[in-house]
Parts: C-alpha cells; structure tokens; sequence
C-alpha cells in the first residue's frame, strides 16, 4: 500500500469515481444494485484508497481526445484544471439546485410586481410598493435556505437522488420491455420422443 491510498480524498474525486461508475451502469459492466451500492460507498469515502478499490474490476475510460468513435474539436477540450470534468459537473448540479431554489420565487415576484406596476400606471398614480411584503419574506428564507443547503451540500445529495430516481426508472422500463418480449415469444409445447 503506498501513502496516496491513506491520503483524504476531496468531493471533486468523489464526484470522478461517481462518474465512472455511471458510465460503467451505461455500458452494462455494473448492474443497478452494485451500482447503487457503489455510489454510496464513493460518497461515503473518505481517502483515495477507499475510492481506488470501487474501481479495480473496472477498464480505464479512453479520454475522447484519443477515441477513435468521437473526436473532440480543439476548442471542446476543457483546459486548465477549473474546468476539470468533475468542476464542471460540480458547478452544474449547484446551479441547478440554486435554480429550482430561486427560479419560482422570481417568477412570482415578476408577476406581482407586473400586477403593481399595471395598477400604478392605470391609476395614474405610484402607488404603494406593496410587492416588497411578499418579496421580502420570502427572499430572506430563500436566502437562509440557500445558505444552509450549500453548507451542507445539498446540491449534490439532491443530484444523486435524481440519478437513482433516473436508474431505477430506466431498470423499470428495461424490466417491462423484457417482460413484453418474453411475453411475444410462442411458447412451444415440450414434444415426447
């Protein structure tokens, strides 16, 4: 054993190996149990030897730069180490957690702000700014809420929850697929000799 297997891992070689084994689930190398046992395991796992050991029955990824099945343009290849995969990934799924937190939010203070602009106007006074009840309130849990998720890393809990969400639908539908074609098939009765 050498010293990198006792050194901690960060969440960005978690998200790595968590990525390497969805591709491992598409390809058909890993069924959805394993798999599901896999993540959780990569997530829960604290050095780089814990991580290493979820991947050693596995082939190494070809980089798309040398795969002969789907070149990369010059321009497609990340470059610099902020724009890793696993960054990338990162950033993703913390964005689109901060939209589904924000998203609703500003639409409904687009709409009330809309209604009190449109009563201003065909009153022909400024009225009130009474939109700043329902936007200060709930801005200020919003904000609490974003916060507190961030810190606790919500965003990527969330992300893996869809993604078995996802397996699980996908090993369904597989299931009723195999279910109708063993269904179509005749069943030919035994015949005695």
């Amino acid at each position: 054993m050498d010293g990198r297997d006792e050194m901690r891992a960060a969440d960005a070689d978690r998200e790595t190996v968590a990525e390497r084994l969805r591709v491992a689930l598409n390809e058909g190398r890993l069924d959805l149990h394993e798999y599901d046992e896999r993540l959780q395991r990569a997530y829960a796992a604290r050095t780089y030897g814990e991580l290493d050991v979820l991947l050693t029955d596995l082939p190494p990824v070809t980089p798309a730069q040398r795969s002969a099945l789907a070149p990369v343009p010059a321009a497609a290849v990340p470059v610099g180490p902020a724009d890793e995969p696993s960054a990338l990934v990162a950033r993703g799924v913390t964005a689109r957690w901060m939209a589904e937190v924000w998203l609703p939010y500003l639409r409904v203070i687009a709409i009330v702000v809309t209604i009190w602009a449109v009563t201003s106007l065909l009153s022909g006074d400024l009225l009130y700014f009474w939109p700043i009840w329902v936007a200060g309130p709930w801005g200020a849990v919003l904000v609490v809420r974003t916060v507190g998720g961030l810190t606790r890393g919500e965003p990527r809990r969330q992300a893996i929850e869809r993604e078995r969400r996802r397996e699980r639908k996908r090993a369904k539908r597989e299931r009723r697929e195999q279910q109708a074609q063993n269904s179509e098939e005749p069943n030919d009765p035994p015949t005695t000799a």
